[in-house]
Formats: structure tokens, sequence, C-alpha cells
């Protein structure tokens, strides 16, 4: 099991300086990952600062060497995907090769989406973010790339250099569980960050025996030994004093997740996220030997 913490970009985090100095913070107390908000503009952020999260990923990227970082999620129907295949790239680069790149199809509540007349149907962003992934894949290469679909057209172009990581940089989808679509879409990539919604229409995060199903569910329609990782929300700052959070993480490694991030609200006082972070991970001393970690290889 690796750990992450996964950071707002809102309110008093809406500061790529904050936030970079609680990254690096992390890295040195032991954590694995940090991951940021691509929130722009729900609406728990009126009136109050927003961070761009490219910009404070950049900057977590110069202050940490060790840590992997990325967005959780960025959106690609809200974006053009060649740019967002260049933003990556160069982050890429200037982490040296620690990027994981989340994407989902987005929250329609996002005024994002809603202010400036972008795609609001959830099918057609759905197909927008597959059409994406493979214009990310492409771009990637190295190679010329054109591409034809329902939403892009693009004649042949070659994006230089490529990403640091082969043969690209990770990919985690974002899906609802235990929806086939989304869940299908994640088997092709490298990872899933899954989540459940409840019957009055929220998320939540995944119990051990949903993380197992999405594992049965990946192995299922992925190569015979290829590495996916399973990201999910859990209680990772409670585990260090808290026994029954602690069972709970050893039960998300036995069903299969391989990294556990903790996920702090916007509202969270600052100076208590910061000496939650500096206390480091908890850890499991007595997890299943034969669990292991479905990490992409360094390059």
């Amino acid at each position: 099991m690796k750990y992450g913490v996964m950071l707002p970009n809102i309110g008093h985090y809406g500061d790529a300086r904050v936030l970079a100095g609680l990254a690096e913070d992390a890295e040195a107390a032991g954590w694995d990952g940090v991951f940021v908000w691509d929130t722009f503009q729900m609406p728990e952020a009126d009136g109050h600062p927003v961070a761009d999260v490219w910009v404070v990923l950049a900057a977590i990227a110069m202050r940490t060497v060790r840590i992997r970082i990325g967005p959780r999620v960025v959106a690609p129907p809200r974006v053009r995907p060649w740019l967002l295949a260049r933003q990556a790239v160069t982050l890429d680069h200037l982490s040296g090769g620690r990027l994981i790149l989340g994407v989902g199809s987005g929250d329609a509540n996002d005024r994002g989406f809603t202010a400036f007349g972008e795609e609001l149907d959830a099918r057609r962003r759905a197909d927008r973010l597959d059409e994406s992934l493979d214009i990310l894949d492409g771009l990637w290469s190295g190679e010329p790339f054109a591409f034809a679909g329902e939403h892009y057209r693009f004649d042949a172009v070659q994006l230089m250099p490529r990403p640091v990581q082969r043969p690209r940089i990770p990919i985690w989808v974002a899906g609802t569980w235990p929806k086939p679509r989304p869940m299908g879409r994640a088997a092709r990539w490298d990872g899933v960050n899954p989540f459940t919604l409840d019957a009055n229409g929220t998320y939540s995060s995944l119990q051990p025996e949903d993380v197992a199903g999405v594992r049965r569910f990946g192995e299922t329609r992925r190569p015979a030994g290829s590495g996916w990782d399973i990201a999910v929300d859990a209680p990772v700052f409670e585990g260090r004093q808290d026994p029954a959070a602690l069972d709970h993480l050893r039960a998300l490694v036995s069903a299969g997740a391989t990294w556990a991030l903790a996920a702090p609200s916007h509202e969270q006082d600052l100076t208590e996220l910061r000496l939650a972070i500096r206390r480091g991970p908890p850890v499991i001393t007595d997890a299943p030997a034969e669990v292991g970690v479905a990490d992409r290889p360094q390059p």
C-alpha cells in the first residue's frame, strides 16, 4: 500500500506556495504522493481564492524530489486535449518523471462547464474523454500523429519531447463503481480512482468489498500480470491512532487497493492539516505479504 494526500485548491489552500510547502512536508514525512484538486469554480469556491492546478503542481515539483504528484482529477472534456498533452509532458520533465495524470469526465456543477458553454451532457462528456485519452497517448508517442473522431479532428502533428516515463505518463481514470463504462475505461489505462454514488446523490469512498470487486473487474479485462493501481480515499490520518481505521486500511490492502489517499476538506484547518501530514502515514506491519503494489516502473 502506498499513501498519498489529496490537497484542495480552494480558500486558504488556494495558494500555490502553501500547497508546495505542504507537499514538501509530506515528502519529508514519508508520504508516497501528493495530489491536487482541479476545481475551477465549484459552488463552495464562490468568494474564495482558487489556485490553478498546473501552477501548483509545478511549484510542488520544484520543492520535492521523490513523491509522485498529479491532479485529481483533470477533466479533459473542458480543455483542449493537445494543450493538456503539452502541459502534462512539461510537468513530467520538470518533476523527473513523477507525474500521474488523474482524469475524469468532469463535474457538471463546476462553473468551468456551466459558465462558459462547455458540454454538460454526461454521455457526450464521456465520449470526449475517450477521444482525449487516445489523443494524449498518440501525441506522447513522439511520432507524427493525426486524429479523426466525432469531437476532435486534426492533421498529423509531432509533439516533442516525449515524456520521461515509458511507455508514457500513467493515467488514472476516475469513475463510479460498479458502472461498466467508466470502469471499462479505467481498465484500459493504468489505474482507477473509484467511488460509489449513494441513493441521495452523494459520492462515497469504497468499502473493502467494493475494492475487491474493482480488482476482479480489472483482472478480467487486463493482461495477466499487468500492473493496475486502485487508488481510494481512506481514513489515512486516523490510521495512525485509531485501531478501527488501521483495520480498515488492512482490509483495503487485502482487497487489492494499491494507494490509500487522505482527502481533507477545503474547510480543514491549515495548521491541523500541516501537523497531520508531518506525522507521516500509518504503518501496517501485519498486512498479508502476498499483496503487492501495482506501481508503474520508474524511469
